[in-house]
């Protein structure tokens, strides 16, 4: 958005994307999946990311459109089937080692978002390394008022304009090799997904009696159908906190807190602090996740949120404060990581009969998430967005609890047939 800014450009594209992310989860992942397999949902949904790269070496209405629609359509299957092929692996291995499956499942999606959320270091580094050869304009840092950065931050606010940092536009051949690494990386990721993955049989992994000749119509509604699972209605809030989240630290964090007050050069590396926090804790929080229970992390990252979304409100960024500018990110991206991995854990655990759709239902609510945030974004100020994330954090971590007592109460049963016998447990429930 920043390199299309021209006319909202940007933005639009972006837009887009989530709009057809949203489309796509709800009819896509289930039944592309069932009928060409994770692995190569995989592949072709990665060449949809190729796509949009490519039509950023030529950016206008006519290129970026349909590339975003294109990117849009393939993110929910790609989701979907990332995390159904993770999944499944975890549980097969986890039958292999005479493990809890959720424990194994747990650890494969930390060690994922650990290679996925360091992407976010290579990325940013590659770019601010590449664009950082362009010299910065000067500006007069006398003019700047730090008292309208932060939680101040308003659309239209006057004197707004004060505080940008701004910098020189990349030229044409930096941005053309920015773009040449992103799509080579792309290309090679797709060559080494086709080569070497081994594709997983989803007809195995379909529990006794299922209907293996739904009808087309009923595959393609599978994600509403999952609507029906109470426990699936309760998680929306949550799973669509995911897109608030990370959109307010991508978009109004980086734009109201640190350009305001550091300018638009430091973006990239405060990112890079975030992506190498949140790999890292990714990777701690999936084998952790072992003995404290997914509970406690769910309730420990809403905490850390709530916290700094506090601080947020009260703290007025200053360039004297550099250590602070990248202490939020770092602690964010460790909530991050536990979002990430225990709810993408946690749908594969609840849904593991219905993979595909629990997963399509993520994606779907995360985007919504995501757009809502970008929707407002240019019409509220920071403080109200603020406030927005504590509602929303508040609302979906209550009702997460209750997803756990639906789960509680469903074992109990079962733990009181092993102690007391089936026998004995029939006449205790007479009794009662």
């Amino acid at each position: 958005s920043s390199l299309n800014s021209d006319e909202g450009l940007g933005v639009a594209s972006l837009s887009i994307i989530y709009g057809a992310l949203i489309i796509s989860s709800m009819f896509v992942p289930p039944i592309l999946i069932q009928k060409i397999g994770c692995k190569w949902t995989i592949v072709i949904s990665m060449c949809c990311y190729i796509t949009y790269s490519l039509g950023n070496f030529y950016p206008s209405w006519y290129t970026l459109i349909p590339t975003s629609v294109i990117l849009g359509f393939g993110g929910a299957p790609l989701w979907a089937a990332k995390c159904t092929y993770l999944t499944i692996s975890g549980n097969r291995y986890a039958t292999i080692v005479k493990k809890e499956g959720k424990d194994i499942v747990s650890q494969y999606f930390g060690l994922f978002f650990l290679i996925f959320q360091s992407s976010g270091v290579w990325g940013n580094l590659i770019s601010s390394l590449i664009f950082g050869q362009t010299p910065l304009s000067g500006f007069n840092e006398s003019l700047l008022n730090y008292t309208h950065c932060g939680a101040n931050d308003c659309p239209n606010l006057d004197g707004s304009n004060i505080n940008s940092t701004s910098s020189q536009q990349p030229t044409i051949y930096l941005i053309y090799t920015v773009l040449g690494v992103y799509t080579g990386t792309g290309i090679l990721a797709v060559l080494l997904i086709t080569i070497f993955l081994d594709n997983i049989d989803l007809k195995k992994e379909e529990p006794e009696g299922a209907d293996k000749k739904e009808s087309f119509w009923i595959k393609i509604l599978a994600t509403f159908r999952n609507l029906q699972d109470k426990r699936q209605v309760l998680l929306i809030p949550l799973t669509m906190w995911s897109g608030f989240e990370q959109g307010f630290l991508s978009g109004d964090f980086t734009k109201s807190y640190v350009t305001c007050s550091l300018g638009i050069h430091f973006v990239g590396y405060v990112m890079i602090c975030f992506a190498a926090v949140n790999a890292i804790s990714s990777l701690l929080f999936g084998k952790l996740s072992r003995y404290t229970g997914r509970m406690f992390l769910f309730f420990l990252a809403a905490l850390t949120n709530f916290a700094a979304i506090i601080a947020l409100l009260f703290w007025i960024p200053n360039p004297n404060e550099l250590f602070v500018f990248f202490l939020f990110p770092a602690i964010w991206g460790m909530a991050d990581a536990i979002w990430q991995t225990q709810t993408n854990s946690l749908y594969g655990v609840l849904f593991d009969k219905n993979k595909e759709a629990g997963f399509a239902n993520y994606r779907l609510w995360e985007s919504f998430g995501f757009v809502i945030a970008y929707g407002y974004s240019s019409f509220l100020c920071v403080s109200a967005k603020l406030y927005i994330l504590l509602a929303v954090l508040i609302f979906g971590i209550t009702l997460y609890t209750f997803v756990e007592y639906i789960e509680k109460k469903k074992k109990m049963p079962s733990t009181e047939r092993n102690r007391l016998g089936i026998k004995e447990w029939h006449c205790q429930q007479t009794k009662m």
